[in-house]
């Protein structure tokens, strides 16, 4: 079957379709998991750009959108519009086509995608001197799989480099390296993050039966919006 991935949840983007067949039990077959094409997502403008991409990505490879069995899609964190953008669009064509859907964390897609073996803390730059963080606990390297969570929260640069002492550090962005360089932690930068990474986690969460129905999809945030934040005001 043909697995959907989606991320809008930076200033750039990507959709991946996949390839994807679980091996049958007791069988000798062995599992399918192949990467078809990669298309990126640029400028951010992705209400305009998603849906057009998709129908495009999904044609110019000779399927047709019942072909896709199912999807996988960044919750969080991230841009709020740019989530908005992804999540509606995978609610719609899952609805239609009755599919499940992986919700996930692009903060575990982070940590599974360092390679890195042992506690895993992941560093997402979050603006305004905030950093995302993951903590993780990973037993392998297998990029097929996915991380446990011990939890993902928001934090000041300064309160994540000091937490981080003692934990493998994995980032992509090249000011939160530096930052955690500079301090002298243990580091693993990331090259990069693409769809493709969200489509191999989204199956592996896909084969444990950790899926979500369009209803209950929702986005994780981690940060609070600025109207929540101000409704909270006295």
């Amino acid at each position: 079957m043909l697995l959907l991935a989606i991320d809008t949840s930076g200033k750039q983007g990507s959709i991946a379709l996949a390839r994807v067949e679980e091996r049958v039990k007791d069988s000798d077959i062995p599992e399918e998991f192949e990467i078809i094409e990669i298309m990126p997502l640029v400028g951010g403008t992705f209400s305009a750009q998603l849906i057009p991409q998709i129908s495009t990505l999904i044609s110019s490879n000779g399927y047709t959108k019942e072909a896709i069995g199912a999807f996988a899609v960044v919750s969080g964190p991230g841009s709020f519009t740019g989530l908005r953008v992804g999540l509606v669009a995978v609610k719609a064509l899952a609805e239609i086509l009755a599919k499940p859907i992986a919700a996930v964390s692009m903060l575990e897609v982070c940590a599974v995608a360092s390679g890195v073996k042992g506690k895993v803390m992941v560093g997402l730059d979050a603006g305004r001197e905030d950093v995302y963080v993951g903590e993780y606990e990973i037993s392998t390297t297998d990029a097929m799989s996915s991380a446990p969570l011990n939890d993902e929260k928001l934090l000041k640069r300064s309160d994540f480099l000091a937490r981080a002492v003692g934990w493998n550090v994995a980032t992509p962005d090249a000011a939160i390296a530096q930052a955690a360089k500079s301090a002298g932690l243990r580091l693993t930068t990331i090259e990069s993050i693409s769809a493709a990474d969200v489509a191999r986690l989204g199956w592996s969460k896909i084969r444990s039966g950790v899926t979500a129905t369009p209803d209950q999809l929702e986005a994780n945030y981690i940060r609070r919006t600025d109207a929540e934040i101000l409704e909270k005001k006295p």
